[in-house]
């Protein structure tokens, strides 16, 4: 079979082997730019968007990705030689390949190559809609003060340099500035990253910079744009080299970049938007007045249960996800976490059967197919920890709850912050906060509550004597015993305790 590198160009022939797009890309105005071209946006906003394309009378949602950082600039480079072109690669449960290329993406900028083009384009009267998935630590929050950090040096460079700027609160400043200048209707600012109460998170922390600075925009941003909740949920794993090689030999394609996610999706929106939006109802997205129970369900169980699965099994030496949940014993210890830990706090989920959720997502982390990286998972814990785990134990303390199991994992943490697995082999660490991890673990070895000490991750955790007394019991358990050993242990004590 000849291969094919994937493009416009070659999209025609590319047809005869897998499913490609049948709507005239050519035709789509831009209606959505999307900051933050990664795997989880080309898994789910840009392949919804695809879907919905292919009914002939959308024409107006067509979606011009920027590349915000410098660290963006292979994706960048990928889909502009791609003409925003990719292929998504659905790894069923029984193990086939269920392959589309999308087509949803129809423009590419780079930020830091030309900052006034992306301002220019989220200026255009013909975007209604900005999205963002920036991770967890974009919005630029602090979880000791509870508001915006202005001592980020990159937030100080895009206060003095307005017209040059590096993070998106510079940019979409910036664009919202020209947009009240020029007498355009307003626009939606829309988060997709795994943030409860999303559209508050980046509503607060951008009135925060813009107050600070450009205060003449603040009342225009008040009345006229608009930040909808959502959650967002497709386990969109790391492409490996594997992944683009087996494209090509069993369909021929030459994709730089492809995306591979789990068969699973589901986006549940608040219908809170300025200037029109697309129907992604009718492509099995689901608008409601309220997300705030869907997405704490979500975020306390799989996103938390992921964080639990990639600590612990790190330390025990699995290199992904569906290895450590397959270990029985982890497996158990994330079932009692769920239940014991996270359900009491979730209260009412009207219309919502949570056991049978909790099921669905053992299943879907057992997939051996999808082959989630640990090292993906636990990257940048620093940023997840205080929105997966951090509000269930604040809950469980505040309504004298149990806050063992939460204790063990955060333990677990400290220890893998010494930057070794139980067999001393070296871990891959990428945390934004990676030094003062390691500073802190280091010093827990003889004080295991130093480790809790870093306020912008844990809060005022340690002014709790009851989640540091479990959590030093935890940590000299893991010490003394192994992590294989306390899970064990731990997993003997809930079915007694509870």
């Amino acid at each position: 079979m000849k291969s094919l590198k994937l493009n416009a160009k070659n999209l025609s022939a590319i047809s005869e082997r897998i499913a490609t797009p049948k709507y005239d890309r050519s035709a789509l105005k831009t209606g959505i730019v999307h900051v933050g071209i990664g795997g989880f946006h080309r898994a789910h906003e840009a392949f919804y968007t695809d879907q919905l394309l292919h009914d002939n009378n959308v024409k107006d949602w067509g979606i011009c990705g920027v590349a915000l950082l410098d660290f963006d600039t292979k994706i960048y480079n990928t889909l502009k030689a791609q003409d925003g072109l990719y292929t998504l690669i659905v790894k069923e449960l029984d193990g086939t390949h269920t392959k589309r290329v999308i087509g949803s993406i129809v423009e590419c900028l780079f930020a830091p190559e030309n900052p006034k083009k992306v301002i220019e384009k989220m200026a255009s009267p013909e975007v209604k809609i900005i999205t963002l998935t920036i991770t967890e630590g974009g919005y630029n929050y602090n979880e000791a003060t509870k508001a915006f950090d202005f001592t980020n040096p990159l937030i100080k460079h895009d206060l003095k340099n307005p017209d040059h700027p590096k993070t998106i609160f510079g940019y979409l400043t910036q664009a919202l500035k020209l947009r009240q200048a020029r007498g355009l209707a307003g626009i939606t600012i829309q988060s997709c990253d795994n943030i409860q109460g999303n559209g508050h998170m980046i509503e607060k922390m951008l009135l925060s910079y813009v107050e600070k600075a450009a205060p003449n925009l603040v009342e225009w941003l008040t009345a006229y744009v608009a930040f909808p909740n959502a959650m967002v949920d497709r386990i969109t794993p790391k492409t490996s080299e594997e992944d683009i090689a087996t494209l090509v030999a069993d369909s021929g394609i030459e994709d730089a970049w492809p995306v591979v996610c789990e068969p699973f999706k589901q986006w549940v929106i608040e219908d809170h938007f300025s200037a029109g939006r697309p129907a992604w109802e009718n492509v099995g997205a689901q608008f409601v007045e309220d997300v705030v129970p869907y997405e704490k369900m979500k975020l306390s169980l799989l996103n938390a249960g992921h964080s639990v699965l990639g600590i612990l099994g790190a330390l025990m030496g699995y290199y992904t996800i569906d290895e450590a949940v397959n270990d029985q014993e982890l497996k158990t210890f994330l079932k009692n976490y769920m239940d014991f830990e996270v359900t009491p706090t979730l209260g009412d989920l009207e219309g919502i059967d949570i056991e049978a959720y909790k099921q669905s997502l053992l299943q879907r982390f057992g997939n051996v197919n999808i082959k989630d990286q640990i090292d993906r998972i636990c990257s940048e814990t620093s940023a997840k920890y205080p929105i997966f785990i951090l509000p269930t134990i604040n809950s469980q303390l505040k309504h004298q709850g149990v806050v063992q199991l939460a204790a063990f994992v955060t333990a677990a943490w400290a220890l893998y912050s010494l930057g070794t697995d139980e067999r001393g082999t070296q871990l891959n660490i990428n945390d934004v906060l990676q030094e003062e991890l390691h500073a802190k673990a280091k010093i827990a070895v003889n004080e295991p509550e130093a480790f809790l000490d870093i306020e912008s991750v844990f809060g005022d955790l340690k002014s709790s004597s009851t989640f540091v007394s479990a959590y030093k019991e935890a940590y000299n358990n893991i010490t003394n015993l192994g992590v294989a050993a306390s899970i064990a242990s731990y997993n003997l004590k809930s079915i007694k305790q509870y």
